[in-house]
């Protein structure tokens, strides 16, 4: 196994040669807690109503199996990030 010391890039291929290197001029946060925890979501292109609700983002290892949905979003006092997990959804 290839030891990482960036978080990977959520939407990424874990073995693609991009999986672990942000790009310049894009703007991410951590993901904290669930099934995504510790990867980095690319924010750049959400609006700020976007990045104020949060998202449900597409895992493998859901409650509802492969293809469910977990929903990660700020917090009230750290709106800028991490984003916490709310928890599945179907």
């Amino acid at each position: 196994m290839t030891e990482h010391t960036h978080p990977r890039i959520y939407g990424t291929d874990r073995d693609g040669p991009d999986a672990y290197t942000t790009r310049p001029g894009h703007q991410y946060v951590e993901l904290a807690g669930g099934p995504l925890d510790g990867q980095l979501l690319d924010v750049t292109g959400l609006t700020a109503d976007q990045r104020t609700t949060g998202a449900y983002l597409i895992t493998e290892h859901s409650a509802y199996g492969p293809g469910g949905r977990a929903s990660y979003a700020p917090t009230f006092n750290r709106p800028d990030g991490p984003w916490v997990w709310e928890g599945d959804v179907p």
